[in-house]
């Protein structure tokens, strides 16, 4: 038996799309992978399927090197909408930067990923469609990760670094 893909029919995308959501709010970011895979395989350029295809992704982030950080920042980089590419930029690195944190690194080495976050966050504020205050939510929640943790956390090894760094 030979094993290969099947192509769906377009005219199944939004259904399958609606099948995406339904496996990512029952944690199962693989099958809401290979759905949006096989959108994007009819229909190349789908925005709805490269944003839930990122999505997906990041949903199976869990810190390590193995996480697929270039891939997902690739896909979100084919998104046409500038609110939207800049959005879902921010949300990859706060995604990144929560997924090492629960993985065990010392916060001050992730300090960089929640600021890329919240910049790509404030300039989609500056251009998001009226109404949607998506960016602002995700700023607040980084804030709100930062100072759920004592400030020392966000500094400690590099204020160690500077005391220990001198000339030759």
């Amino acid at each position: 038996m030979e094993y290969k893909l099947k192509s769906i029919s377009p005219e199944s995308v939004d259904a399958a799309l609606s099948k995406v959501e339904l496996y990512r709010f029952l944690n199962e970011p693989e099958e809401a992978e290979s759905i949006c895979q096989d959108v994007l395989a009819v229909d190349p350029g789908h925005q709805l399927a490269l944003r839930m295809l990122g999505l997906a992704i990041t949903d199976q982030f869990t810190g390590s090197s193995s996480d697929r950080y270039s891939e997902v920042e690739t896909i979100f980089q084919q998104l046409t909408d500038r609110y939207e590419k800049l959005y879902y930029t921010g949300l990859l690195h706060e995604r990144r930067a929560k997924a090492q944190l629960h993985a065990g690194r010392p916060p001050h080495t992730l300090m960089v990923l929640l600021e890329e976050a919240m910049r790509c966050y404030g300039e989609a504020e500056k251009i998001r469609p009226t109404g949607n205050d998506e960016a602002i939510l995700r700023w607040n929640r980084c804030v709100r990760l930062i100072h759920g943790h004592d400030e020392s956390d966000w500094h400690r090894e590099m204020e160690m670094f500077e005391m220990g760094d001198t000339t030759p």
